[in-house]
């Protein structure tokens, strides 16, 4: 006989970097146990970019996996001090998480930007001049 009060699945709204929602449907087989990860409670609300051993804020994550429905596991590195961590943490506190990891590279992207352009502009004033100068000669290319 069938047994359907237990729950026999979940779902999780993952909302993508476009914007758009989606629902994933996860199922599993009644009366078979979840992973360890799935009951290990979330760690207290927090900022993960920031080093735990020497206050980094440059802490980047090496993995992560779904840890239940509502929970993520984290391997976290900081690039200062060299510490790993991991731990599970709240939907929430991961959404954070990736707020500031998109935050970090844009401001990635905007310097490099800044540096290409900054170098592109020092190399043409090199080479007006070195033709103003005519030192530059067929021979060159």
């Amino acid at each position: 006989m069938d047994n359907h009060d237990e729950q026999t699945h979940f779902v999780k709204r993952v909302v993508l970097p476009s914007g758009k929602t989606i629902e994933v449907v996860y199922f599993r087989e009644p009366g078979v146990e979840q992973t360890a990860l799935s009951d290990t409670p979330a760690e207290p609300d927090q900022d993960l970019h920031v080093c735990v051993g020497c206050s980094c804020e440059l802490v980047y994550p090496v993995h992560w996996d779904e840890a239940g429905p509502e929970n993520w596991h984290v391997l976290l590195h900081c690039p200062n001090c060299g510490v790993y961590r991991e731990g599970v943490f709240a939907q929430n506190t991961v959404e954070t998480f990736d707020e500031e990891l998109d935050r970090g590279g844009g401001a990635l992207e905007r310097d490099y930007s800044r540096l290409v352009r900054e170098n592109m502009e020092d190399e043409l004033e090199r080479f007006a001049s070195a033709l103003a100068a005519d030192a530059i000669l067929p021979e060159d290319f």
